[in-house]
């Protein structure tokens, strides 16, 4: 398919892994992802290793994953990515357009999305959902229904708008400083000492339940459990007028998602809150990093479930995770970023607890088609 000014989009080519002879692609691929987001950061925090990123691409049955590379002249600028959940009785798609600044502004995000729309309908899909960073600036400022935050009404924004979107969601990214040593005070008290004391404090309070711990991949004797506590990520978690499938995990599917850690390289720390009584998994939180053990760390998933919140256990789950990982996994990695939804103010809550300060905000956009 070729867009204006000579663009054209054509589907990523996958290497069966990153030393084979037919890689190089994918290997520019991931350095244009990396720049792109780099370019609208300022900073690294989200980048990937190409043999980190192909785990991602791999087939599996919860989704087809339709991507493309949008090239000019020959190089890779940017690409184009829709998601098909095949949970039962599904309507949506997911979906992204990221370009490299030197190429916007050519009509090439419109002849891309016109091909997300496509794909959307040729699947039989009408609820077209996507995320985008807004960086602050002045202006006029856009608000969801959901009342908190709001976003400039910016380039990206207006892109959304004049394709029929509505924002439906504000996303917090934050990050928290990590320290060498707990001796180096930032506000009087130093963020390992901060963890500590909210950790003791959680755990008093956190009576009949016990903290277990693992690296991926997930012991067998947790697998169930664990299985049950990431379906409810679908369910059980703020999410305004926007739509999730409920999802069906199961020891298959706790596996892949595990593999994707591992074969790409990377480390996953799960910190689970166990119910004594019935031995039963009920809260977590999961920390990752790439293989590059200075870069920044990940906070993924972390859910209490319904009918056991109100005992600390989310600041339980995130203060042990985050002891765990400082001190014996990765004491190099100089911060951990998340992501919350702004309306998430008991989450909110703990992470600024802990010394969480946003550094970012991502819209959430949606469409029906009719």
């Amino acid at each position: 398919m070729t867009a204006p000014h000579g663009a054209q989009f054509r589907p990523l080519s996958l290497p069966s892994s990153m030393k084979g002879p037919d890689a190089e692609e994918f290997r520019e691929f991931t350095r244009v992802r990396n720049a792109v987001y780099r370019e609208i950061s300022g900073s690294d925090n989200d980048a990937l290793t190409p043999e980190e990123l192909l785990p991602f691409y791999q087939p599996t049955p919860e989704e087809i994953r339709h991507i493309w590379v949008v090239l000019v002249d020959g190089r890779i600028v940017g690409r184009v990515g829709v998601d098909i959940p095949l949970e039962e009785g599904s309507r949506g798609v997911f979906w992204l357009i990221e370009l490299l600044e030197a190429v916007q502004g050519r009509g090439i995000g419109t002849a891309a999305y016109a091909l997300v729309e496509e794909t959307a309908r040729s699947h039989g899909r009408t609820v077209l959902q996507s995320w985008a960073q807004h960086p602050d600036a002045p202006g006029p400022r856009l608000t969801p229904p959901t009342g908190f935050g709001s976003i400039p009404e910016d380039r990206v924004a207006r892109f959304y708008l004049r394709n029929g979107y509505t924002l439906e969601q504000i996303e917090r990214e934050s990050a928290f400083e990590l320290r060498g040593s707990d001796d180096e005070a930032v506000d009087g008290e130093a963020s390992g000492a901060t963890v500590a004391r909210l950790l003791a404090d959680a755990t008093a309070a956190a009576t009949g339940y016990r903290v277990v711990q693992w690296q991926v991949p997930t012991p067998s004797e947790h697998v169930a459990g664990y299985a049950w506590m990431k379906s409810r990520m679908s369910t059980d978690t703020p999410m305004g007028a926007l739509e999730f499938d409920e999802e069906v995990w199961d020891a298959a599917r706790v596996e892949r998602h595990d593999l994707k850690a591992t074969s790409g390289g990377r480390t996953m720390l799960v910190t689970a809150a166990q119910h004594i009584d019935t031995g039963d998994l009920v809260a977590f939180n999961e920390l990752v990093i790439g293989s590059d053990a200075t870069g920044a760390s990940h906070q993924e998933d972390t859910l209490v479930l319904r009918e056991h919140r109100g005992h600390r256990l989310g600041m339980l789950v995130k203060c042990a995770g985050l002891q765990t990982w400082h001190s014996r996994i990765a004491p190099h990695s100089p911060r951990v970023i998340t992501y919350n939804a702004e309306e998430n103010r008991p989450m909110l809550d703990i992470n600024e607890a802990i010394g969480f300060v946003p550094i970012a905000y991502n819209g959430a956009w949606k469409k029906v088609l009719t």
